[in-house]
């Protein structure tokens, strides 16, 4: 079978997608980087291939048989991000598994996509069309949301849609613990987790834990390979503008073309920059992930999430770790 990723027609229709099917999601997905600079192809075809990775039957089975669920359907406003391909695809299956309706505002970011794949859906379960709604304008009736954003956003959030049972999602990012005798496979696969999407997930790293005495150059050296990010205009501008003001500002960085090092304890990194601080021992580790355990969506590492895994989760693995069937069910 050929896949997304690749720069030729598919031609194996028997899994039930026609020919004219297959071109239609291929339109969609060309016409992405066109909507949002960050969407590429490649960026769209990969966020596509891991969704469809992981949706299989006995999977999902195992996923939902725990919970019991109302027969009576809820309308589920779901209010999406758009800063990686797809964000709001777990919530999505998530309303529609569990028996209810959705009512999907999407992200100006990301608003052809879920609907393509929406459409494909409906022309396997046409039974589906009464429950799936998107829009980007105002939301009907509701019985409770689900809201991801920004910090600034929760004010938006809970001025409009506090009143219903709800589910506020704000800002995180993601860390990775190293050891110090990573190989340089070890280093190339956390490249992954930091560079996929252009770091622009709350999956991705953005700051390292590395022990005293830790060479920097091993990080470089094994995260060369994904250099080509530079190229990508929105990242590059980032870049050079960072770079800039640090320069400027005659605050000390480490550069290697296409990423910016910075010592520093803070969470948050600023996009194209990765912060860095060393410690002593585990209680140093176990203290800081305490610290900020709220703003710390998935922590990377040899005792962690394995490296190359920040952008796969299972799907029980729910966002801010709240339990989404759990919740649903109570409703």
């Amino acid at each position: 079978m050929t896949s997304l990723g690749e720069n030729k027609d598919w031609d194996n229709f028997s899994v039930g997608v026609t020919e004219s099917e297959y071109l239609s999601l291929q339109t969609v997905i060309n016409r992405q980087f066109s909507y949002n600079g960050w969407f590429t192809k490649e960026n769209v075809r990969g966020s596509l291939l891991k969704l469809g990775s992981s949706l299989i039957y006995s999977d999902l089975l195992n996923w939902s048989s725990s919970y019991t669920f109302s027969n009576e359907p809820r309308t589920i406003a779901v209010i999406m991000a758009g800063n990686i391909p797809l964000v709001g695809f777990h919530d999505f299956l998530s309303v529609l598994v569990s028996g209810n309706k959705i009512v999907a505002k999407l992200s100006s970011d990301d608003k052809t996509l879920l609907p393509a794949l929406g459409q494909h859906l409906i022309e396997f379960i046409p039974s589906l069309k009464e429950r799936i709604v998107f829009t980007s304008g105002r939301i009907g009736e509701i019985d409770a949301v689900i809201a991801t954003g920004s910090d600034n956003s929760m004010q938006y959030f809970e001025q409009y849609f506090g009143k219903y049972p709800n589910i506020f999602r704000k800002n995180r990012t993601s860390i990775a613990v190293l050891k110090g005798d990573e190989t340089e496979d070890d280093i190339k696969s956390l490249g992954s987790d930091i560079f996929d999407y252009f770091g622009l997930g709350c999956r991705n790293v953005s700051h390292l834990m590395l022990p005293e005495g830790f060479e920097l150059s091993r990080f470089f050296e094994g995260v060369i390979s994904y250099g080509e990010v530079i190229h990508n205009n929105k990242y590059g501008n980032n870049y050079d503008y960072n770079k800039a003001v640090y320069l400027m500002n005659k605050l000390e960085i480490l550069d290697n073309n296409f990423c910016l090092l910075r010592e520093s304890n803070e969470l948050f990194s600023p996009l194209s920059m990765i912060h860095y601080q060393f410690y002593k021992d585990q209680s140093d580790i176990d203290n800081y992930i305490k610290e900020h355990e709220s703003k710390i969506q998935v922590v990377v590492g040899r005792d962690y999430l394995d490296y190359g895994q920040a952008q796969c989760p299972a799907f029980n693995d729910y966002a801010d770790g709240v339990d989404v069937f759990q919740w649903l069910n109570k409703l």
